[in-house]
């Protein structure tokens, strides 16, 4: 039976599993983003430490290469994140582990985990959207994982914002008030001087985080017609968020999509992810499984 390996480099964590899918992790291990020369080693030495792997799958932050073609594909590009920039993550693990090294974003990845064992799957065309530290969209389109110049880069989205309501200037350091500086989880701390999690269900935070993340996701379906939209990350852990967020989707579309899913209440259509906070790791080990050519 073939063993894989999957790395999920996030931004603040990193997590590595050893197994074939979501209900066979035979080891585990998570720590904390460091800088690329102290957390590829630990990467490698843990990985090697596993037994013979068939071939590793790697779910990065970005923004990164996932062209095989290019000649940087499996690095790491212009991240602000302190140690990343123009990292070679796959050449890295390929020399340290002699295997073939699946490599995407850690939303791909996440999408690629949902679909193949959560809350896409049967789907052909879907979105999985993160909102934590940043925001990020994995997307699959026609049973296919969305690439074209790059990768998707939807927490980069410019959405309205009505400075009268919303005062705050953003947080995104190269574009302000993108989606991401508007409703990251670093936006939400600035802006209310608390972190989300610290805030009750009915701080008005939580009705203009809906609005930002509204605006966002009918965007993406006006744009790619997706038939889920599936949100995790860390903000999504309030639970109150998805009926604001749901009924401001429907408000915002007045109607003109009438499609069945978008009509009865959409509580099939705007989910959180089967997986948990599991999918990134998970979908890195899809990963895994495609690169070895399963």
């Amino acid at each position: 039976m073939s063993l894989y390996g999957g790395v999920e480099l996030g931004g603040t964590k990193i997590v590595c599993a050893v197994g074939t899918g979501p209900d066979d992790i035979r080891d585990e291990m998570r720590f904390p983003t460091l800088g690329a020369d102290e957390a590829l080693p630990r990467i490698c030495g843990w990985l090697l430490g596993q037994g013979r792997l068939d071939a590793v799958g790697v779910a990065c932050f970005g923004p990164l290469d996932p062209n095989p073609s290019s000649p940087t594909f499996g690095y790491v590009t212009t991240t602000p994140k302190p140690g990343w920039a123009q990292t070679d993550v796959v050449g890295t693990l390929r020399a340290a582990l002699g295997v073939p090294v699946g490599f995407d974003t850690d939303v791909n990845g996440a999408a690629l985990g949902e679909w193949r064992w959560g809350a896409a799957r049967g789907l052909d065309t879907f979105i999985y959207l993160t909102v934590g530290t940043g925001i990020g969209g994995g997307a699959m389109a026609n049973g296919r994982l969305l690439h074209g110049l790059m990768h998707p880069e939807m927490g980069h989205l410019r959405v309205p914002h009505d400075r009268a309501r919303d005062p705050f200037e953003g947080s995104c350091s190269y574009h302000g008030d993108c989606l991401e500086g508007l409703a990251a989880g670093p936006a939400i701390e600035a802006r209310w001087g608390q972190r989300g999690e610290c805030l009750p269900p009915e701080h008005p935070a939580w009705a203009l985080e809906a609005h930002y993340l509204a605006l966002g996701l009918v965007n993406y379906i006006l744009t790619l017609s997706p038939q889920r939209l599936i949100l995790g990350g860390g903000v999504m852990a309030q639970a109150q968020l998805f009926p604001l967020i749901r009924s401001e989707v429907q408000a915002l579309l007045n109607g003109y999509l009438q499609l069945e899913p978008l009509l009865r209440g959409m509580d099939e259509y705007i989910v959180p992810p089967a997986l948990g906070g599991r999918a990134g790791v998970v979908g890195a080990l899809a990963l895994a499984e495609i690169a070895a050519g399963s």
